[in-house]
């Protein structure tokens, strides 16, 4: 037959060996691959019986800007995360950092009577736009006292976040037991504004943070640093880098980005379930993260490897939701997936 002719075998051979190589040698490469797996395998389960190719793409696009949307807090947490991960720390307090600064947007912006900006005559956009920045700075706080416990302190990333996922959680459950703030409708256009018929103003913070978190770890002299005080603290140091003052910098910077990410659900949802919203984020955070490349000894990390691995823990939450898996078992499939990411991560080392 001619496709079995002695030269096509030889581009394929030379194709297999090209592959084989970029599988080995280039992380983001063998993630691209895995979320283009993710997505055939979603397609097809989703299935192509409709009545035409219109109603088939609507559905699909309908079903990933769904899935997108959904995710969109995470994954811009997962950016955080992924600088944090890459000094060698971790931040196991992100997701009582998001109940924190949504409990105070919800706080400030409460259209009741025990709202702040509502009780001394701010209303409106004036109210909204002094809240996010006073949320935003909340959460450079809150990354803040972490950063300096961890570097003024000298206590372990995970004891310190551990202990600051306790106090944050605890503190803003007691002061919110029995409250129901209601935030005003213009808040909710924030998440909700609607682009054609399509409500992506969540993705398109993602895509936005995502492009300035890229640009930082590629184009500046703080991504350098990253780098280098993960990958060898105490040459970093002797190089004349401030190996603290980078640890500080990259806890502070993660508040500030759980506090936006806080700020979007809020609007998206419109409320906050203050004793479980944030429970486990900490862990998909990471997980996109290490799924994305970044190795958890510090060192190395890709912000584009994050977007796609947070891409495929989206797309798997999705796929269990269709198969029908229970719920308390979704968790073991994402384990599974950390596990493997790491062993390959361990592969690659020892190759």
């Amino acid at each position: 037959m001619y496709l079995l002719t002695e030269k096509n075998i030889n581009y394929f051979h030379q194709f297999i060996l090209w592959f084989k190589n970029r599988w080995s040698t280039s992380p983001l490469f063998s993630i691209f691959i895995a979320f283009i797996v993710m997505v055939i395998l979603q397609t097809i389960v989703l299935g192509f019986d409709y009545p035409s190719f219109g109603e088939w793409f609507t559905s699909w696009t309908n079903n990933w800007i769904n899935i997108l949307r959904n995710n969109a807090s995470v994954a811009i947490v997962a950016l955080g995360m992924t600088f944090v991960i890459m000094t060698g720390g971790i931040d196991l307090a992100v997701g009582a950092t998001l109940v924190a600064t949504g409990a105070l947007t919800m706080t400030l912006l409460d259209i009741g009577a025990n709202g702040f900006f509502n009780a001394i005559g701010i209303t409106g956009w004036t109210a909204i736009f002094i809240t996010i920045i006073v949320v935003i700075l909340f959460g450079y706080l809150l990354g803040s006292l972490i950063g300096v416990t961890v570097t003024r302190g000298m206590v372990p990333p995970f004891i310190a976040t551990l202990g600051a996922m306790m106090v944050f959680r605890s503190v803003t459950q007691h002061f919110m037991q029995g409250a129901a703030p209601r935030v005003p409708p213009e808040f909710l256009q924030i998440a909700n504004f609607k682009i054609g018929n399509y409500m992506i103003m969540p993705i398109i913070y993602w895509i936005l943070i995502a492009a300035v978190m890229y640009y930082i770890s590629k184009r500046t002299i703080f991504g350098r640093q990253i780098i280098a005080v993960g990958s060898n603290e105490r040459a970093a140091r002797l190089s004349g880098i401030n190996v603290k003052q980078v640890k500080y910098r990259v806890y502070a910077l993660s508040g500030i980005l759980v506090a936006i990410a806080a700020i979007i659900q809020v609007s998206r949802i419109g409320s906050m379930d203050f004793a479980g919203s944030g429970r486990g984020m900490e862990m998909d955070a990471i997980a996109a993260a290490v799924v994305g490349g970044t190795s958890m000894m510090g060192g190395r990390g890709f912000i584009l490897g994050t977007v796609y691995g947070m891409l495929i823990i989206a797309v798997l939450n999705n796929l269990l939701n269709l198969f029908g898996v229970p719920p308390l078992l979704r968790d073991a499939f994402k384990g599974m997936i950390v596990i493997a990411a790491v062993l390959l991560q361990r592969k690659e080392k020892t190759a």
